[in-house]
């Protein structure tokens, strides 16, 4: 979000419904890779990286073993933001050749976050595959990209933000529209 004060215009999920988001994406991810084999999880940073956590972790329960979970900087990749030379975040700590890689993101827009971390991820090797997982799809792509999981889909104009709070960063969890 910008510098200039936002207003906030509407709580669009409350951490339950988040809750049951992360469920329902964990439930579709089984069902479309026909478990958790070969399956890992690379979250963008920052919001990214914690929901792949949780997602994992909801997978370990319902699987017993839980994918390996990554946190994927796509700064350098980013083709409509300028970016300094600050280091590569990413941290990565499996081989992801012949893996089902799941990116996952809090908010997918205009999907070239997303395209940055596709480019990000084949870097590293040669997935079996590459999925994407958001918490919220708010529209207005300026890519062909569409995410094969979605907690929500939120439309909301250009003029709008879209913020997911998380506890482990922002000390509750909910997604808020600003104008």
């Amino acid at each position: 979000m910008s510098s200039l004060q936002l207003n906030q215009k509407a709580v669009i999920m409350d951490e339950n419904a988040m809750s049951r988001a992360v469920a329902r994406i964990s439930y579709e991810i089984l069902e479309r890779n026909k478990g958790a084999d070969s399956l890992c999880f690379v979250g963008i940073l920052s919001r990214g990286v914690y929901l792949a956590e949780r997602i994992a972790e909801k997978l370990r329960e319902l699987e017993g073993v839980a994918p390996e979970t990554g946190i994927l900087d796509i700064t350098a990749y980013r083709d409509d933001e300028k970016h300094s030379d600050s280091g590569d975040r990413t941290d990565i700590p499996f081989d992801i050749k012949d893996k089902r890689v799941i990116i996952v993101d809090d908010v997918i827009f205009t999907g070239r976050s997303a395209r940055a971390a596709m480019d990000a991820v084949t870097k590293r090797g040669r997935p079996k595959n590459i999925q994407l997982a958001v918490l919220v799809d708010r529209g207005h792509r300026e890519l062909p990209i569409r995410p094969d999981y979605v907690g929500k889909n939120v439309p909301t104009s250009r003029d709008e933000a879209v913020k997911v709070m998380m506890k482990e960063i922002d000390g509750s969890d909910k997604v808020v529209i600003f104008e």
